[in-house]
């Protein structure tokens, strides 16, 4: 029971890594490539290895071919980089998609 409990936490954790791997490689392939170099954020082509790596990385982890073992830290860490610092610096830059930050659209507050 214990070795069943902790196979489908490994699984749900590997999951987790895979989506946010993916999440991140298709929100930095979604930015145009002048807003990496505009915030100041290496380039796209950087940050689309590295999440590109990251993806796959926890895409074989995944059963069955449960490979990458201790790899799969360092995805989590490339995808939550991108994620928690790249996206919200590229996305003022990226034009009329996602540019809901600040400075965008109507203005909220004030007298």
């Amino acid at each position: 029971m214990i070795g069943t409990l902790q196979t489908l936490v490994y699984l749900a954790l590997y999951l987790v890594v895979f989506v946010l791997s993916a999440w991140a490689l298709l929100d930095a392939f979604s930015r145009p490539a002048t807003a990496f170099v505009n915030a100041g954020k290496r380039t796209k082509r950087f940050w689309l290895l590295v999440t590109g790596i990251a993806a796959a990385i926890s895409f074989i982890a995944l059963p069955p071919l449960n490979a990458g073992g201790f790899l799969v830290i360092g995805a989590a860490v490339a995808a939550g980089v991108y994620l928690a610092d790249v996206r919200p610096a590229v996305r003022p830059y990226s034009g009329g998609r996602g540019g809901r930050g600040r400075g965008a659209g109507p203005s909220q507050g004030g007298w």
